[in-house]
């Protein structure tokens, strides 16, 4: 898809956002994601803590914007770092599909270790068969560097914006281009969007997603790169 006007060539597609707020709470977020489709690598979907169990019109029509848009769609599913059944993983990423028309998977809760991986390569291989065209995996930290050979976008860091100063990147993420590596960062002081932005291309990683909020789910409002249509550089 075209830049937005005003855009520059080369930052587009570069946010993946997790938004966890219902559409009828605020509509003008998820107004503001449509707005911003040229600069989103994704929107995670999240209706509740997975698909949930039932259609939400609500979400449906906010998805099919996104889609009419050119965005990304991801049906969040919680793994529960390898210890939820792959059944109900698998029945989430159906569900996902039927209901909202997702075009990837966004698994969480990733396990990290290497005894898991062929666990979450069953996974990712089931979720290609169901129809995702896009594998994300967020463990929220550095995994085993096997990780990276399974997803399409690996989700390497996870935290607060404190953690993420201190933050330091493994060797071995140098194998791999920065398209494969997303860093998300909540409680990001109001201004300091740029600086994370930065901070995720000097780590070797292309994708971020930088937000206000804190608590126990901060992923509630859109980053404000997506809020203003423009890359936040």
């Amino acid at each position: 898809m075209p830049a937005t006007a005003g855009s520059t060539p080369g930052l587009e597609r570069r946010l993946l956002v997790p938004l966890y707020v219902h559409p009828a709470a605020d509509p003008q977020a998820w107004t503001a994601l449509v707005a911003a489709a040229p600069t989103l690598h994704g929107v995670v979907l999240n209706i509740a803590d997975g698909p949930g169990t039932r259609p939400d019109p609500a979400f449906a029509a906010a998805a099919g914007r996104l889609r009419e848009a050119g965005v990304r769609l991801l049906g969040y599913t919680d793994t529960g770092y390898g210890r939820r059944p792959p059944r109900e993983v698998v029945t989430d990423i159906r569900r996902h599909r039927k209901w909202y028309g997702v075009d990837g998977v966004f698994l969480d809760q990733v396990a990290a270790h290497p005894a898991l991986l062929p666990r979450y390569r069953r996974l990712v291989l089931l979720a290609r068969a169901l129809g995702a065209r896009t594998a994300v995996l967020n463990p929220g930290t550095h995994p085993d560097p096997g990780y990276a050979h399974l997803a399409d976008l690996l989700v390497t860091f996870e935290g607060t914006w404190e953690e993420y100063r201190r933050a330091r990147v493994p060797d071995w993420t140098a194998d791999h281009p920065p398209g494969r590596f997303c860093h998300l960062v909540y409680g990001v002081p109001p201004g300091r969007e740029e600086h994370v932005a930065r901070t995720a291309d000097g780590r070797g990683a292309a994708v971020h997603c930088a937000v206000p909020g804190d608590g126990a789910n901060p992923w509630q409002t859109v980053p404000g790169a997506a809020g203003t249509g423009e890359d936040a550089r």
